[in-house]
């Protein structure tokens, strides 16, 4: 009887497949990412940019390509998964807003601050809608760097969830917890932020 002919291996390109990949240092395969992220990227840009002003001069095609200058040259890092790597980049798009908003304030000395507005309907849903509603970037990253000092997987579990807009299932990926626990530290953070900014 004659031996069964060889399965070829067919190339395993899912995002989770190719971040490894890179992590092994691996650059060529940028070529194949780029295409396969780009698009979540830019969501998760859009929905950073529709939380600031209207006349914002930070553009969400900059911000991705900043973002993802800055989560390719960290040097080998160890990417578990694809929720891991949405992750990070939701992490330093709001460190680079956050930036931003700094210089932009140190530039602009003496003149109004917005007020922040955080109601039920901002925190309740990821398709929320942010008409009529402002949010001062810096002063919701100090109220995260507060949360932080207290308890810090509730502040991940609002970064991820809120400006990362990651599933409760994907951040108990990330975070290596229940979705149970990170649904009631979502909870729980939600209610200390909005009396912390409503101060």
């Amino acid at each position: 009887m004659a031996s069964p002919l060889p399965v070829p291996e067919v190339p395993d390109n899912s995002i989770t497949a190719l971040l490894a990949q890179l992590s092994a240092g691996n650059r060529e395969v940028e070529a194949q990412l780029i295409p396969q992220i780009y698009d979540e990227l830019r969501r998760l840009a859009g929905h950073y940019m529709r939380l600031e002003r209207g006349n914002h001069t930070l553009q969400p095609t900059a911000l991705v390509h900043e973002a993802y200058a800055q989560l390719v040259q960290q040097p080998l890092v160890p990417w578990q998964n694809r929720a891991h790597f949405f992750a990070t980049a939701s992490v330093l798009m709001r460190h680079i807003l956050v930036d931003h908003a700094r210089n932009r304030l140190a530039n602009k000395r003496g003149g109004i601050q917005k007020q922040i507005t955080l109601d039920d309907a901002l925190f309740k849903s990821q398709n929320r809608s942010v008409q009529d509603r402002s949010i001062d970037v810096l002063a919701i990253h100090e109220a995260l760097e507060r949360l932080a000092a207290l308890d810090q997987r509730q502040a991940r579990v609002v970064e991820l969830h809120f400006f990362g807009g990651l599933t409760f299932d994907e951040i108990a990926l990330v975070l290596n917890i229940g979705e149970r626990t990170a649904k009631r530290d979502w909870s729980m953070a939600r209610a200390w932020l909005k009396g912390e900014l409503a101060k």
